[in-house]
């Protein structure tokens, strides 16, 4: 649990690289609408939570910096005893006062008459740049004076680049909550007949453990379908002899989990795939290695490209020297994708690779990233050995930097061929 003073923290520091004279605003997500009259179930914007761990609509932080005053206004929806019979209580101004440690609050529908006062002799506005344009026009109706606008969002993304005691917590429970669920779904697979109902028994688990919402759309992909990167139909027949490739992470109390393991619909590896899903192991286990403060990720992604282009030449997969297979990008055919990402309040946690300068940034203590070497064989390919087509194998975990290297916060999912093996059995 994240206690609301690291919340105030994060609001100084962010203080702090506000320009002089100016005001920052952030607004909370909105209801999204699903269909009709029907809506999509609520999740806060993840700027807006990590600077306030408040989880209603209709709400905004303001930041005010002038000289060496500073002040954070909370705007909260009000109290109304209708909507709150159809769609909750809400805080109010009483609660949110006694609860938040901001210096004012007030109700949301004040926020506009208000905006007018903040911005008077102000000489920078900061905003978030994607915000819908209603909201932009209002802003600039009222900020006439201002010279200058930029991007909130921005500062708040390099602050959630490190995380935190609490949120590495918060991150290794809701991984937790996903080993649970992966291995829930290795001793079901072979009794079970379609995709979606394998997906089931994992979304079963994460709402069981009291992880209220996936972290993304799972994908569990059958045979051929895993070559499709974000196939998430899940409607296909599992089908015995085949690895079904199982990318699916929970959230929990707002901070992601991103898990992907390859295993058997009948619990045991052909040789072919054994082969296949080894070499992507091994390189997934040497970048793992490599991880460390200072490494950058292109040498992750670069390291991961030579082991798997060797790999793939030792299988007959690709053709040719090593060299050539990098130099003309042949891998790129079956590893079109990057070695992996930051993960957070996201699960692609919105936070930048690069300064400001263009130079990539290196990695720190308190990062968080995850580590996914795959490889995707269509079954079409004639390029191929025949009995490697069709399967498409992709290994991910969730790994902390720490001092003196890292930690893989997701270690105690099963991963080995033996290991996978073994717990179909033992399930």
């Amino acid at each position: 649990m994240i206690q609301e003073i690291e919340y105030k923290k994060r609001r100084d520091k962010l203080l702090k690289k506000l320009s002089k004279d100016s005001v920052g605003i952030l607004f909370s997500s909105g209801h999204k609408i699903r269909s009709n009259d029907t809506e999509y179930p609520f999740r806060q914007d993840s700027n807006f939570y990590y600077l306030s761990g408040f989880l209603e609509d209709k709400s905004c932080l303001v930041f005010i910096k002038k000289s060496k005053k500073v002040k954070t206004i909370l705007f909260v929806a009000k109290k109304d005893k209708t909507q709150e019979l159809w769609n909750g209580k809400r805080l109010g101004v009483y609660e949110a006062k006694k609860r938040f440690l901001v210096d004012e609050v007030y109700e949301y529908e004040e926020f506009s008459s208000k905006l007018k006062e903040y911005v008077k002799d102000k000489k920078s506005l900061y905003y978030d740049f994607k915000l819908d344009y209603s909201k932009v026009k209002v802003l600039k109706r009222y900020s006439k004076e201002v010279q200058s606008f930029d991007n909130i969002s921005s500062l708040v993304q390099k602050m959630r680049l490190i995380k935190s005691n609490s949120e590495i917590e918060l991150i290794k429970k809701a991984i937790s909550i996903t080993k649970d669920a992966h291995h829930k779904a290795m001793s079901r697979a072979s009794s079970l007949k379609y995709e979606y109902q394998l997906q089931a028994e994992i979304e079963y688990e994460f709402k069981r453990k009291g992880a209220y919402s996936d972290a993304y759309t799972s994908i569990v992909a059958c045979g051929n379908s895993a070559n499709t990167l974000h196939y998430i139909d899940n409607d296909r027949e599992l089908i015995n002899g085949e690895l079904i490739l199982i990318d699916a992470g929970c959230e929990y109390k707002y901070y992601a989990s991103d898990i992907t393991r390859t295993i058997p619909v009948n619990g045991e590896f052909t040789p072919a795939q054994k082969k296949l899903y080894n070499m992507v192991l091994k390189t997934q286990l040497q970048i793992i290695k490599m991880i460390r403060p200072s490494v950058k990720r292109s040498e992750l992604q670069m390291r991961a490209v030579k082991l798997l282009s060797k790999g793939m030449i030792e299988l007959g997969i690709l053709n040719g020297s090593l060299k050539k297979a990098i130099k003309k990008e042949l891998y790129k055919k079956y590893y079109p994708h990057g070695i992996g990402h930051w993960m957070g309040i996201d699960v692609h946690d919105e936070a930048p690779y690069k300064y400001e300068s263009g130079k990539e940034i290196p990695l720190k203590v308190g990062m968080v990233l995850t580590i996914e070497p795959g490889i995707y064989i269509d079954e079409n390919d004639k390029d191929v050995p025949k009995k490697y087509r069709g399967i498409g194998i992709r290994i991910e975990d969730d790994i902390l930097v720490t001092k003196n290297g890292c930690e893989n916060l997701s270690k105690d999912i099963a991963k080995s061929v033996e290991e996978i093996e073994s717990l179909y059995s033992s399930l």
